[in-house]
C-alpha cells in the first residue's frame, strides 16, 4: 500500500490490523511477535513502540525465535528480501575465500547451534562478520542465545524505525535509522 500522507507513528497507529501485522511482520517473521506489538497500538512514542517490541521477543518461545530466524537468510547467502539485501550490502563483492569460509562457518555454527547464524550486519563487510561468527563459535549454547535475541533485537528495531519513516529518509539504504534519529513526522510515500 502506498500512502502519500505518511505521518510516521501516527498512521502505523491507524493501520488497519491486516495491514499492521503485514508491516511488522516485514520487520520480524515471527508471527506471534507481529501480532503482539500490532494489538498493543496505539503506541505514545516510538519509544514505546521499541519497548514494547523487545518486551515481546524477550518472551517469545523457541518456536516463536526459530520462525523469526527462518526470515533472515544466511551470511554470505543471496538475500531473499529488501531488508536482508540492505542489511547484507557489504557482503556484496566480498572476497571469494571471505565468502567460503563464511559459508563453511555458518554451517558448523548451525550445528553447533542448531539455528542461522545471525548477526546486526548492517552493511558491515563479511570480513568483519566472518570475525564476529569466529568469536561467537566459542560461546556456549546459553550464551549464544542470549547473543542471538540482542542481535535480533537490534534488527528489529532498525527496521521498525526504517518502516515508520518516510519514505527517502535515508538516502543511503546502508544507514541504520537507529544511528539516524527517530522517524519524522514529514508526509510521504512509504510501502506499508
Amino acid at each position: 500500500m502506498r500512502r502519500v500522507d505518511w505521518r510516521g507513528l501516527a498512521s502505523f497507529n491507524e493501520l488497519g490490523e491486516k495491514q499492521a501485522l503485514a508491516a511488522l511482520y516485514e520487520c520480524c517473521s515471527s508471527r506471534i511477535w507481529a501480532l503482539r506489538v500490532a494489538t498493543a497500538r496505539p503506541y505514545a512514542d516510538e519509544a514505546a513502540l521499541l519497548a514494547r517490541a523487545d518486551d515481546v521477543l524477550a518472551e517469545l518461545t523457541d518456536t516463536d525465535l526459530a520462525e523469526a530466524l527462518d526470515g533472515h537468510p544466511r551470511i554470505g547467502d543471496r538475500p531473499d528480501n529488501p531488508s536482508s539485501t540492505r542489511e547484507q550490502s557489504g557482503v556484496a563483492g566480498a572476497d571469494p575465500a571471505v565468502l567460503a569460509e563464511l559459508r563453511e562457518l555458518n554451517r558448523a555454527y548451525e550445528d553447533r547451534f542448531g539455528q542461522v547464524y545471525l548477526v546486526f550486519a548492517n552493511g558491515r563487510p563479511a570480513a568483519q562478520l566472518l570475525a564476529i561468527l569466529k568469536d561467537r563459535m566459542g560461546n556456549d549454547p546459553d550464551t549464544e542465545r542470549r547473543v542471538m535475541r540482542g542481535e535480533l533485537a537490534k534488527i528489529n528495531r532498525s527496521r521498525l524505525l526504517r518502516m515508520l519513516a518516510p519514505a527517502g529518509r535515508f538516502a543511503n539504504d546502508d544507514a541504520d535509522p537507529a544511528a539516524a534519529g527517530t522517524a519524522s513526522s514529514d508526509a510521504a510515500e512509504v510501502d506499508a
